[in-house]
Order: structure tokens, then C-alpha cells, then sequence
């Protein structure tokens, strides 16, 4: 792109920025090689025919089924081409965190129909499925010979998974599992893709065996004929219609009239039902969970990425943006400049930086412990179902209340569905619920810590993620010290303080004789809020020691900002979380001062580079899909342009006009 075509004041910005934009690209993409591909990956998509160009018509303004059938049409394209790419590339890769095929937002500006497929129908053949059946299966998933999605969500019962009501009965004289919904709550409800482009789909039912039920095990499920596409006898399939976001998602409802499938169809690499209807327990029941734990994973990654594209749009946009007159006589300064837009924005940012290096550890750490499953060793899926379930939790959140932030601070046309920020904000939205609501996660990584801190007053040994509390088990606050290490002192002080008084409140109700389940319920308010101050003493433990890594790694020029922004991560929630610290810390309203200042020198000193950042995202503009945030920062052109390509301006006078307003105009003449 020639340099004369960029708007003068981001040519500014690149030109005050430190340190070399490339080496921070390369360190987000996990080195050199990470980033060729990726850019490899890109330029093969976004220039391939069919994708060189935008919509005619933006997919704002086609009706809900044409935005479906574009999707479709677009995903089809995108996975012919992966597909040559994947040929002669390691195809595990697609499952792993990264941004190598972050480029399906350049093709599809929602959500892709297929984006269950590989994130959860294909993972679950493969952790679940045994030799055989994955030999039978996977080749056909993966080469889209059969095309799936995941049904566990119900009508009545979400994150709840034993209240699940679908059934799948064995019938030992066919040697058939009997699919149904017996009730109307029963219907699976949500699944991407289910609506209209899956033709199978891993059914999480109740099992029942000899007359007895096993709880929830997966199956898999042919619910469309592969020729006709119709919905197979038995089967009744359809979409739940308009949501807040994912509108190309092609969410759908399903349920079932004693359908049958083969007895091979239950996914059996843990537990089994053999010919004569007998069950074979699993080693361990949470290995039915494991696509759910997979996904929580990956979240934490996904929404550092949205929370890279959205900072990047913001952040440009304040560079472009000039608003007021402070000084009389003098030029309306660059929205940037604001010491409150500064700190609207620079925090977004520095939280995607530290989600992406929590998000990678999460990542390190799932993939050790099953490696250990599949040795026979289960020792830490406790801690890691906790950890996942914490951190998918308050990222996600987090993520969400960033993202408003950045909409806001982009004034009006962040409103502007152009901006993209609107459908970037649905689309991380909707992580709060999916895979586990926030608050029902948070209570399972409850459960975790009030058995970890019973064990941690007994004094036994802890697992990693919770040793802290062995520290503050006997003290009721740690001494103050106003440093990066001490703040994370303070925040495993107030996450040990809150579990322990969680842990009391709970076991008092229990002592006026209610039962253990009412008393949790009673504690539930503490439960939760000492399960989210564990994920921040976790978070700000884990992207601290990541961030000095890649410091120590870095260039003297890059290393200091990598610093800056994680010391400004830590210091905004030691000041947000301010009044916690004075009941769990030694910290005084002097501290409190010092944090304060310090808080605002970051925002100083992260100012000159706060483009060179967000440009180190490297996120290509049709990738953005944004009028706010493209590279040249032509903002005004841009939002020109795409009000220009609404349908009703197609014409200068609407017939709207004849048939309803000149009636009503005439009337008033009368």
C-alpha cells in the first residue's frame, strides 16, 4: 500500500513507534515461521476468486436466509481451498491455538455453518471414538464426505448436563440404540450448523441399559440423507431463527421419535455397551467431558484474537479521530491524546496480549494432562476441569465488557454495524454461554477449592494452580508490596481470603442443619466470587511470568513495552479490585496513590506505540471488515462508501413515499 494513501496522522503514529512492529508480530504468531504461514494462508484465501472482492450488497441488508445461503456458499469455497493448503501441511494444526486460520472472518463476517464441525463434531471423533471407529469416521469428517455438529444443549437444560432428557435406549435383540425426546424440553437447541447444514452429530443422551441408566455418554448420529439432504424418519430438524449475534451460525433445534442407530454408533473409546446390553464403566466419567474441556480451551484464545481485532479498530480510529478545542486557537486534538480515552483503550489491549499468553499456558497444560490420561494417569483432570472452567469463564466476560468499552469509545460510529465492532461484540457475547455459563462454571471450580482448602489447613500438598492457599492458610493478610510481584501476592491473598470464607459460610449453613446442597446454594454468592478471585490470582501469576519470558527474549527496544503493558494489566486490577486488597493486604491509601500514578505514567509511556501495537496484531483490513480501523485509516471515505451501498439509496425517492407519506402529507392539507 503507497504510504501517500494513508491518513496523515497514522503515518505519524507508525513513525513515533520504538521498536520493530515485525518482531511483535512474530512473537504473537509464536516465531518467524508461525507468521509465514499464516500470512501464507491469508494471501491464498483472501486472493483466491470469489473472496478478491467485497459484496455488491454488504450481507447486512440480505434477508436472513440469503446471509445463511452467502455463508454456505462462501464456507464451501474457503474449505476447497484449506484443504489443498492442508494437503501438504500438518492438519492438527487446525486444532491447536493460533491465528494460522483466523482468515475465515475475511470470507464469512458472522460465523461460519461450519465452524462446529472442526471446533467440536471432528475433536470429539477424535478424543472419543475408538481405533475403529475413528478409522470409519474421521477420514469422512475430515474430508467433509459427512458434515457434523455437536447437540448436548437442550431446551430445558443447558450447562446442567445430568438433567439432560434425551434418551438413547439399548435394544439388545437389533443390537440398536433408541434415540427419543420424550418431551418437548428435550429438543437439542443450539448446536451450530444443526439447522440446515449438518447431515450426522454427536447426541449426548442418557443411556439406559438393562433397565438401568448410565448418565450421559455421546453418540454418534446420521440425522440427514447424504444424497437428498432430507431429514431422516424420525428426525425433526430446523433453525431456532435471529439471535443477538451469530446470525450466519445456522443454529438449530432437533429431536427424535424412537430413532435408531447401530450400537457401534455410541462413541466408545471410554465407557461401552457390549452386544448382550452389558456397560463397561470408563476409567473416569469426566472423559466424557472432554470435548467440552477442549473447547473452554480454545476460548480463552479466541476471545484474545477478538479482543486483537476490536483494539486494532479502536485504537486506529482515536489515532484518526480529533475532537474539542482544550486550547483556544489551537488544532481539535486526536481523540489518542485523551488521558481517559488512553485509558479506555490501552487496557483492551494489554488484556488480549495477556489472555493470548494465559490462553497458550492453558493450552501447554491441557495437552500434558491428557497426554498423562492416555497413560492411565487422571491425577490432574481435576485441577485442570477447574482451571478450564475459571479462566473460560471470567475471559470471556472480561473479554465482552473490553469489547463494549472499545464500541464506546469509538462514540457513534461505533454503532455502525460498517465498524464491525457490533457483530465482534456478539460474537464474543456469546462465549459467556456457550460451553458452560459463567456463573455454573465458576461453582465447579468452587467445588475444586473448597476441597483444596480443606486440604491446604491439614497442611498436605497441593497441585500447582492452588499451592498458594498452603501460604495463606494460617495468615489473614500478606504485607504490601507495591511491585508486580507483590500485586500478585495480593490477588492469591484475596482469592485465598474469599475461599476461605466461602469455605466457613458454607460449612455454618450446614451446622443450623440444612443439608450440604441448600448450604451451597446459600454460599453460592462467596462460592462464585472466590472461584473468580482464584482466576485472577491465576491469570495475573501465569501472564506475568509469560510476559518476563518473552521480555527476556526480546529486543532491548520491544522487551519494555511487553513489560509496560503487563505491569498495566496488573495495575488496573489491583486498582479495581482496590478495596479487596485493603481487607486482604497491608496496602494504605498511600499505596492505593502510588498505583495510581503509576497507572497513569504506563498510559504515557504506552502512547507513542499505541498503533505500532494494534498494527502488530497484523490483521489485514479484510479480515477487520471495519470502516473505523483499515490500515490507511481513510474513516470518513469509508463510512461514505458503505452508507452508499445501502439498498435505499439505490433510488432518490422511496415508493414509500407515493403509497404512505404523500397520502398522509395530502391529509394534513384537508
Amino acid at each position: 500500500m503507497a504510504e501517500q494513501k494513508i491518513c496523515e496522522d497514522l503515518v505519524k503514529e507508525r513513525k513515533k513507534c520504538s521498536f520493530d512492529v515485525q518482531e511483535l508480530v512474530h512473537l504473537i504468531d509464536g516465531g518467524e515461521k508461525g507468521t509465514k504461514e499464516r500470512r501464507e494462508v491469508e494471501n491464498l484465501v483472501l486472493s483466491a476468486e470469489g473472496f478478491n472482492n467485497k459484496d455488491e450488497v454488504p450481507e447486512e441488508y440480505l434477508s436472513h436466509k440469503e446471509r445463511y445461503e452467502n455463508a454456505i456458499r462462501k464456507a464451501c469455497i474457503l474449505y476447497e481451498i484449506l484443504k489443498k493448503y492442508a494437503e501438504k501441511h500438518d492438519t492438527m494444526d487446525a486444532f491447536k491455538p493460533s491465528n494460522k486460520y483466523r482468515v475465515t472472518f475475511g470470507v464469512v463476517k458472522d460465523i461460519s455453518p461450519f465452524m462446529l464441525h472442526m471446533g467440536m463434531f471432528v475433536p470429539t471423533i477424535l478424543n472419543q471414538s475408538d481405533p475403529d471407529q475413528m478409522s470409519e469416521w474421521l477420514p469422512k469428517a475430515m474430508s467433509m464426505g459427512i458434515i457434523g455438529t455437536y447437540a448436548q444443549t437442550e431446551l430445558g437444560h443447558g450447562t446442567f448436563l445430568r438433567g439432560l432428557e434425551t434418551t438413547a435406549t439399548y435394544d439388545p435383540s437389533t443390537e440398536e440404540f433408541v434415540i427419543h425426546s420424550p418431551s418437548l424440553t428435550a429438543y437439542k437447541w443450539w448446536p451450530g450448523g444443526l439447522a440446515h447444514t449438518a447431515n450426522h452429530c454427536i447426541v449426548v443422551a442418557q443411556l439406559y441399559t438393562k433397565g438401568e441408566c448410565y448418565g450421559v455418554h455421546p453418540f454418534f448420529v446420521q440425522i440427514r440423507d447424504t444424497e437428498t439432504h432430507m431429514p431422516l424418519p424420525g428426525v425433526k430438524v430446523g433453525e431456532i431463527g435471529p439471535k443477538m449475534g451469530f446470525q450466519t451460525a445456522n443454529n438449530g433445534f432437533l429431536g427424535f421419535e424412537h430413532f435408531r442407530i447401530p450400537r457401534r454408533n455410541m462413541l466408545m473409546k471410554n465407557a461401552q455397551v457390549l452386544k448382550d446390553g452389558t456397560y463397561i464403566k470408563s476409567k473416569n466419567e469426566k472423559l466424557t467431558y472432554g470435548t467440552m474441556v477442549f473447547v473452554r480451551v480454545l476460548i480463552v484464545t479466541d476471545v484474545a484474537y477478538e479482543l486483537a481485532r476490536a483494539g486494532t479498530i479502536a485504537v486506529r480510529y482515536s489515532a484518526v479521530r480529533h475532537q474539542s478545542q482544550p486550547k483556544p486557537g489551537e488544532p481539535e486534538p486526536q481523540i489518542l491524546d485523551y488521558v481517559t480515552q488512553q485509558h479506555k483503550l490501552f487496557i483492551g489491549v494489554a488484556t488480549s496480549h495477556i489472555f493470548r499468553v494465559t490462553g497458550y499456558w492453558l493450552w501447554d497444560s491441557y495437552s500434558k494432562v491428557i497426554k498423562d490420561v492416555g497413560k492411565g494417569n487422571m491425577d490432574q483432570l481435576p485441577e485442570l476441569h477447574a482451571i478450564a472452567c475459571c479462566l473460560k469463564a471470567v475471559c470471556s466476560r472480561d473479554a465482552a465488557a473490553r469489547i463494549e468499552e472499545f464500541r464506546l469509545a469509538c462514540g457513534g460510529h461505533g454503532y455502525m454495524a460498517s465498524s464491525n465492532l457490533p457483530i465482534i461484540n456478539g460474537i464474543v457475547t456469546a462465549t459467556i454461554t456457550y460451553e458452560g455459563e459463567y456463573t455454573v462454571l465458576m461453582l465447579q471450580t468452587a467445588r475444586f477449592l473448597v476441597k483444596a482448602w480443606k486440604q491446604a489447613t491439614m497442611g498436605n500438598a497441593m497441585t500447582p494452580t492452588v499451592s498458594y492457599l498452603v501460604k495463606f492458610s494460617q495468615n489473614d493478610r500478606v504485607a504490601w508490596e507495591n511491585t508486580p510481584s507483590g500485586i500478585i501476592s495480593g490477588f492469591e491473598a484475596i482469592a485465598a481470603g474469599k475461599t476461605k470464607a466461602a469455605y466457613e459460610s458454607l460449612h455454618n449453613y450446614e451446622k443450623t442443619g440444612m443439608d450440604y446442597e441448600d448450604a451451597w446454594n446459600n454460599a453460592s454468592v462467596q462460592l462464585v466470587n472466590a472461584s473468580e478471585a482464584h482466576c485472577r490470582a491465576i491469570i495475573t501469576s501465569v501472564s506475568w511470568q509469560e510476559m518476563v519470558r518473552h521480555a527476556t527474549n526480546s529486543s532491548p527496544s520491544l522487551a519494555p513495552v511487553l513489560l509496560q503493558m503487563a505491569e498495566l494489566y496488573l495495575i488496573y486490577w489491583a486498582l479495581e479490585k482496590r478495596g479487596d486488597l485493603l481487607m486482604y493486604s497491608t496496602i494504605t491509601r498511600d499505596d492505593i496513590a502510588k498505583l495510581q500514578v503509576r497507572y497513569e505514567e504506563l498510559l504515557a509511556l504506552l502512547r507513542p506505540n499505541a498503533v505500532g501495537i494494534v498494527d502488530a496484531f497484523d490483521i489485514r483490513d479484510e479480515i477487520l471488515n471495519s470502516t473505523l480501523g483499515a490500515y490507511d485509516g481513510r474513516v470518513y471515505e469509508r463510512l461514505m462508501e458503505e452508507a452508499l451501498k445501502s439498498p435505499l439509496n439505490a433510488e432518490p425517492v422511496n415508493q414509500s413515499f407515493h403509497k404512505y407519506l404523500k397520502p398522509l402529507m395530502m391529509k394534513a392539507k384537508l
